[in-house]
Formats: structure tokens, sequence, C-alpha cells
């Protein structure tokens, strides 16, 4: 019975690990696109936001980056920081003492599943802000996408506030970053069905426009499986 309960204890902290931690630290230096942190991000490929002061009060996000070294070293992500057509871009440098938030909205995650059954039990064994697949969906009929990609997933949790994509591959779950492009955890999983909705679970039957207008057919783990 105690091995039991020592193998359960020592079990949780790979499951809670699964999710990394958003981290607050700062950039200590600058050289050219290398960025060097105060404190390293719990993992490489974790994207993290630059917010700059402005004095009187006065802050915004004016960069994104990514780690890329286990010692604490970023490098800036090309892309805007805030979708927005009537505002101005940010062109702000990084400098170093801005402050930097690891995983940020990290807390906000997106599911793509192959069924209803796995989504429900994502959901229910994690508390977490959960972006439900329709509002994707919804998003790329609108744009007349004709598959997932890491562009129009990046795209679209810009515009939504999403931190992470949680998806059920074939063998495995893994936390993608939308914004780095990079997977920052991943995790065994079974007892999934054989094939799974396409192009992923939603509970829509179809849509009268884009993409959804007539039915799609594909296989749903080869597509998540390449991301």
């Amino acid at each position: 019975m105690l091995k039991i309960a020592l193998l359960t204890l020592l079990s949780l902290p790979l499951i809670a690990g699964f999710f990394p931690q958003s981290v607050h630290t700062s950039i200590k230096s600058v050289n050219g696109s290398s960025i060097m942190l105060k404190s390293k991000f719990p993992t490489n490929g974790m994207s993290g936001a630059v917010v700059h002061s402005y004095g009187n009060g006065l802050t915004a996000i004016t960069s994104r980056i990514t780690q890329v070294s286990s010692d604490g070293t970023t490098s800036l992500i090309d892309a805007d920081i805030i979708h927005h057509d009537e505002l101005p871009t940010i062109k702000t440098p990084v400098k170093a003492g801005d402050k930097v938030i690891g995983g940020y909205l990290y807390n906000n995650i997106l599911i793509l599943a192959p069924d209803a059954d796995t989504y429900a039990k994502i959901v229910k064994s994690n508390n977490k802000k959960w972006i439900h697949p329709d509002l994707f969906a919804l998003y790329l009929t609108v744009e007349g996408e004709d598959k997932v990609t890491k562009e129009n997933l990046s795209i679209f949790a810009k515009k939504y506030q999403v931190g992470l994509v949680y998806i059920v591959r074939k063998d495995a779950a893994v936390l993608f970053d939308p914004i780095s492009g990079k997977v920052v955890s991943r995790k065994s999983v079974s007892n999934l069905p054989a094939k799974g909705q396409y192009p992923f679970y939603m509970r829509f039957e179809k849509l009268e426009s884009g993409w959804f207008g007539s039915e799609a057919k594909g296989n749903y783990y080869n597509m998540v499986g390449a991301l």
C-alpha cells in the first residue's frame, strides 16, 4: 500500500509539469538579436512578452521573444505584437531592464482533439481557460483557409489571446506555442479513437462558407502530426 502511494506521489510532478508555468523576469542584456534573461524560462521554445516602461505609469508590450537555449538566451520573434488595423506598430527596441512575462497567456488554451469524449476528458481534468475549437473553426471558414497550419494558428492566437494549443496526436498530447511555433511540452496518451473527426472535433456538422462549405475530407491524425 505504501509503495502504491509513493508511486502516485512521484507521478504527480510529471502530470503537473505538462503545463509550463508562466514566469516573470527581466532582460539582463541585449547583444544584437541575442537577448539574455535574468531568469530562464522553464523550457526552450517558450515565448514571452517584453513589457517596456515609458514612465508615469505607462507600460506596453513592445516585443515577443522565444527562449532558444537553456541558459536563458532568447531571440526576437518577427511578428506583430498586437493585431489591430487602427493601432500603430510599436517600434521601441528591447532594452536591458525591460520586464518579461514568459508564457504570456499560457492559461488560455485552444484544444484540437479527435472527438468529443477526448475533448471532455481534457477539459474536466485540467483547470484552464479553454478556448473551444468552434471559435477556431469559425475563424478558418471566414478566412477561407483549407487546412490548419502554424501560420493560421499564430494569427488566430494573437487575435483571440490564445497562449497555447493543446493538440492530441496519435500517440501523444503536445502543447504547441503558436507564437514561437514550437512544441513546449508533451506526454503519452492512450485509449484514443482509431479515427478522429476531421479536421478536428467541433460542434458544427457543416458551415455554409469557406473550407466547410462542402464536406471536409482528410485524416485528423495525419494533419495534426504534421504541425
